[in-house]
C-alpha cells in the first residue's frame, strides 16, 4: 500500500481529483489517499474544509481502479489553530493550507508517506518515488528551481516530499519547523522552515518534481508559479492543471487529456464543487 497525502480546502477539491486520476491511471499499486483539511472560515470565508461527501466521492472513484484503494479524511482544524493560531505566517502569499503539512507528525499516518501539492499531476508510476530508500533521511525532495539559486544551493521544493517519520520524530524536525513558522515572517513558510531545520535530506532528480517542461522520464509534473522571458522582462505565470484551456494553449501540455475526460465523466455524476 502506497500512502499519498494532499492538503487543501473544498474549493480546490477538483484539483485533487485530477491529480489522483493521473496517479491511478499510471500505477497498479494499492494506494491510500489522505486528505488533510481544516475549517478556517474565521480567517477567510473561502477556507471551507473538504467535506465528507467529497471524500466519499473520491473514495468511490479510487475503488473503481482497485477495491483495496481508499480515502481517509483528516480534519485538523483544532490542531491547526492550537499550533498556528498566532503564527506570523497566517497571512502570506500562500494559503494556510500550505503549512498544514507541518502537522502530519501529529496525524495517524504511516511512518513513510508521500506528500504532494494539489497542483501536481503524475506522468509516471507513483511507486517509483515511494520505493526510494529514505531510511537515513528525514525526507527526500527535489531542488527548487528558483530557491536553489536565490536562497541556498540545497534549497528544496516542498511540493513533493517523501517523508520518513521514523527519522523526523527522532530529530523533532516538524516540531522545530512549526516553531520557526510561528516566530519568523517567511515568504514560503513551510518550505523554508523544512529546508532551514532539516539535517538529513535526500535530494532527488528533477523528474520527481518537474517544475518546468515535462520530460520523457518525468514522474510528477508540478504546476507551480514560474517566470517566462518576454522581451526585456520576466513575467510571472501560474497555470494550474484545472485551467485546462490555459494548460493547452499557454503551456502546450496535452499529456492529461485522458484525465480531463475522466474528470468530466465523474463530475457529471458527483458534481464535485456542489459538494462544497
Amino acid at each position: 500500500m502506497i500512502p499519498v497525502c494532499y492538503s487543501s480546502n473544498s474549493k480546490i477539491f477538483h484539483g485533487i481529483v485530477l491529480s489522483v486520476l493521473s496517479m491511478l491511471e499510471r500505477t497498479n499499486e494499492t494506494v491510500t489517499i489522505y486528505l488533510l483539511t481544516m475549517d478556517l472560515r474565521q480567517l477567510n470565508e473561502k477556507f471551507k474544509p473538504i467535506t465528507p461527501e467529497q471524500a466519499k466521492a473520491l473514495d468511490d472513484i479510487v475503488k473503481v481502479y482497485n477495491k483495496e484503494n481508499s480515502v481517509v479524511l483528516l480534519d485538523k482544524s483544532r490542531e491547526f489553530l492550537d499550533n498556528f493560531g498566532k503564527s506570523k505566517n497566517l497571512k502570506s502569499g500562500f494559503t494556510p493550507y500550505c503549512i498544514t503539512r507541518l502537522l502530519l507528525d501529529l496525524c495517524e499516518v504511516p511512518q513513510k508517506i508521500i506528500y504532494v501539492d494539489v497542483d501536481t499531476m503524475f506522468c509516471g508510476d507513483v511507486a517509483e518515488l515511494y520505493n526510494i530508500d529514505v531510511t537515513d533521511y528525514e525526507f527526500a525532495a527535489v531542488l527548487d528551481v528558483v530557491g536553489r539559486h536565490w536562497v541556498r544551493p540545497s534549497y528544496c521544493n516542498s511540493g513533493v516530499l517523501l517523508l520518513n517519520f521514523d527519522k523526523i520524530n527522532q530529530t523533532g524536525l516538524f516540531e522545530k519547523a512549526r516553531q520557526y513558522v510561528n516566530k519568523r515572517k517567511l515568504f514560503m513558510p513551510d518550505q523554508s522552515a523544512l529546508n532551514f531545520k532539516c539535517k538529513h535530506k535526500l535530494i532527488l532528480p528533477n523528474r520527481f518534481n518537474e517544475q518546468r517542461k515535462i520530460k520523457p522520464d518525468t514522474v510528477i509534473k508540478h504546476f507551480c508559479q514560474a517566470f517566462k522571458w518576454y522581451g526585456p522582462f520576466f513575467t510571472l505565470y501560474n497555470y494550474k492543471q484545472w485551467d485546462r484551456d490555459l494548460v493547452h494553449e499557454k503551456l502546450g501540455i496535452h499529456d492529461f487529456d485522458t484525465e480531463y475526460e475522466l474528470y468530466d465523466k465523474y463530475d457529471e455524476k458527483y458534481k464535485f464543487l456542489e459538494l462544497c
